[in-house]
C-alpha cells in the first residue's frame, strides 16, 4: 500500500522517514526482478500531440487512438476496481483512467503501489470520460524512473524562496508558472538571435578568462592559470574583444553570453549573469537606439503577442512606440530646479543632502549631480527612457559629443527604473583612449599591483584604425524580468548564486 504523499518539507524528520520507506520498497522491487529505473522508451508522443489528434477526429468516430505517454506521477484517485491518475509531461497533465480488468491483478496492483512523483510511461488509448475530460485509457505501464523523496504536499506547495532557489527541479516540478517562465525565457533569447541574424549580424565568442579584467569598472573574479603559469580574471564584460573584431574588418558582430562581476547580490544583481553585446560599423548612439527599440518591441510581440505589460494592478508598462528620449541634464533641472548647474559646490552640496543623499566631503559637482540621478531620478523612469548625454567621466569607451566635449554620445535605456541598456557612439581615437584610461583605470586589472595595467594590445589594435561604430549592451536577466513581471533577478536564473550550505 502507498504511503501518503502529503507532507510538509520543512519536517526534515517526516521526509527522512517517507525516504526510509521507499529505499526499502525500492530495494524489494528490485529483488523481485523489477527494472525501477528504465531506459529509452520508443514512439512517446506528447500529452498535447494526444490532445489535438483526438481533438481532430469527427464527433461520431468510433476510431480508438493508441498513444504512450511518459511523465510524471502527479496525483491518483482509488475507486474500487479501477482508479484514476494524473500525469505531468514538460507541457500539459493528463487523465489516466486505470482498469483492473485491463492491466490484470499483479499490473494494476504495481500501480497502485507507485508513489506520487514516479516517472512513468503509460500506452493506451484516448477517450472521454462522462464528465467530458479527455483520458487515457491505460492498457499497460512500465515505471521509468522511483522517486524516493516526496513531493511537497498539494495545498501548501514549495513556498520558501531559498528551498526554490537552491532545488530548481523541485521548484519546477510543483510551479507551472515557474517552468513557463524559463521556457520564456528561452524563447526570447531565440527571438533575439534570429532578429539580429537577419539584420545581418554575426554571432561570435570572446574569451571568457582574460589577463586583463576590461570593458567595465567592476570588481572581478581572479583565478591561476596553471599552465601559463599567470593570474587571469572572470570576463566583466566582451567589449574590447569585440570591438577589435570591428578593426578586424566584420561590420556587425554580437555575443549573448555569461559576464561575471564579484560584487554585491540582491534583487537587481547577480555576480554571474547573461548579456548580449554587439557592435554596427558605420553607426552610432542614433543608430543603437533605433535597433534596440525595435528589437525588443518585436520580440516582445512574438512571445507575448503585446506591447503592455502589466507588472501589478498600480503598474502597466507600455512598449508602444516612440520611445521618450531625453538628455540627463534635462532629468537633473526638472528634479533640482532650472539653476542646478550655476550653483556653487556648497549649495549642491546642501540640496543633495536635503533628499537624505549621503554627500562625502570629496565629491565634486559632477559626482553630486550623478548621485542625485543615481538615488533619485533612474529608479522614477517607468515607462522606457533613453537618457542621452551623459558626463564623459560615467563612459571612457564613448565618443564625446561633437557640440559638448564634456559630454559623450551615448544612452542609457531605463524601463521600470532600472537600467536595461546602454548604448554607446564608440570612441575610435586611440590618443583619446589612452588618455581616458589613463584617468579612469578602466581596461586595467583591479587587484592590487596591477591597478596601472592597461590593455595595451586593445589600443594598438584601435592604431590600425576601427571604423566608427554605435555599440550596445543589454542585461538579458532584467530584459526576462520586464516581459514576464518578475521583480527578482533570482526568479529568471535557473541556478543563481547561493550563499553554500554550512
Amino acid at each position: 500500500m502507498s504511503e501518503p504523499h502529503e507532507t510538509n518539507l520543512e519536517n526534515q524528520q517526516c521526509v527522512e522517514d517517507i525516504r526510509g520507506q521507499r529505499v526499502q520498497k525500492s530495494l524489494r522491487m528490485q529483488e523481485a526482478g523489477l527494472n525501477i529505473y528504465g531506459a529509452r522508451v520508443e514512439g512517446i508522443s506528447k500529452i498535447e500531440e494526444l490532445r489535438q489528434a483526438f481533438l481532430a477526429l469527427p464527433e461520431d468516430s468510433e476510431e480508438k487512438l493508441r498513444f504512450k505517454i511518459a511523465g510524471r506521477l502527479m496525483a491518483r484517485r482509488l475507486m474500487g476496481k479501477s482508479l484514476f491518475a494524473n500525469l505531468k509531461d514538460q507541457n500539459g497533465m493528463l487523465q489516466l483512467y486505470v482498469q483492473k480488468n485491463a492491466l490484470g491483478d499483479e499490473d494494476y496492483e504495481f500501480f497502485k503501489d507507485l508513489d506520487i512523483g514516479d516517472i512513468i510511461c503509460a500506452s493506451g488509448y484516448a477517450f472521454r470520460t462522462r464528465s467530458g475530460e479527455l483520458s487515457l485509457h491505460v492498457e499497460s505501464f512500465e515505471l521509468l524512473s522511483k522517486i524516493l523523496r516526496p513531493l511537497p504536499e498539494k495545498y501548501h506547495g514549495l513556498r520558501d524562496m531559498e528551498q526554490r532557489y537552491r532545488q530548481r527541479y523541485l521548484d519546477l516540478i510543483m510551479n507551472d508558472a515557474v517552468r513557463r517562465c524559463f521556457e520564456m525565457r528561452s524563447r526570447i533569447i531565440a527571438e533575439i538571435r534570429a532578429y539580429l541574424n537577419n539584420k545581418g549580424f554575426m554571432e561570435v565568442e570572446t574569451p571568457m578568462m582574460q589577463t586583463l579584467a576590461g570593458g567595465a569598472a567592476a570588481q572581478p573574479f581572479k583565478t591561476h592559470y596553471n599552465a601559463l603559469g599567470c593570474t587571469m580574471y572572470l570576463r566583466i564584460a566582451p567589449e574590447l574583444f569585440l570591438k577589435r573584431l570591428l578593426t578586424g574588418g566584420f561590420e556587425k558582430v554580437y555575443e549573448i553570453g555569461r559576464n561575471f562581476r564579484n560584487e554585491g547580490m540582491d534583487r537587481r544583481h547577480n555576480p554571474e549573469f547573461t548579456s548580449l553585446e554587439l557592435y554596427e560599423a558605420y553607426s552610432d548612439c542614433r543608430g543603437m537606439m533605433e535597433l534596440l527599440e525595435d528589437m525588443v518591441c518585436q520580440v516582445a510581440e512574438k512571445t507575448l503577442g503585446t506591447l503592455e505589460l502589466k507588472h501589478s494592478e498600480e503598474k502597466c508598462i507600455s512598449l508602444q512606440r516612440p520611445w521618450r528620449r531625453v538628455p540627463y541634464e534635462d532629468l537633473i533641472k526638472e528634479k533640482m530646479g532650472a539653476d542646478w548647474y550655476e550653483l556653487d559646490l556648497a549649495t549642491q552640496r546642501e540640496k543633495a543632502a536635503a533628499l537624505g543623499l549621503q554627500i562625502s566631503a570629496d565629491m565634486d559637482a559632477v559626482a553630486i549631480t550623478h548621485e542625485v540621478y543615481d538615488r533619485c531620478i533612474e529608479g522614477s523612469l517607468i515607462q522606457p527612457t533613453f537618457v542621452t548625454r551623459l558626463p564623459a567621466f560615467l563612459v571612457p569607451l564613448a565618443k564625446r559629443c561633437v557640440d559638448a566635449p564634456e559630454l559623450v554620445d551615448v544612452y542609457e535605456l531605463i524601463i521600470n527604473g532600472q537600467e536595461m541598456s546602454p548604448g554607446y557612439s564608440e570612441l575610435n581615437d586611440p590618443a583619446e583612449q589612452r588618455s581616458r584610461f589613463d584617468a579612469q583605470n578602466i581596461g586595467c586589472g583591479e587587484q592590487e599591483g596591477e591597478v596601472d595595467r592597461i590593455d595595451e594590445d586593445f589600443l594598438c589594435s584601435l592604431e590600425y584604425a576601427m571604423p566608427p561604430a554605435g555599440g550596445l549592451g543589454l542585461g538579458i536577466d532584467r530584459l526576462i524580468m520586464l516581459l514576464s513581471g518578475e521583480e527578482s533577478i533570482r526568479d529568471v536564473i535557473l541556478f543563481p548564486q547561493m550563499r553554500p550550505l554550512k
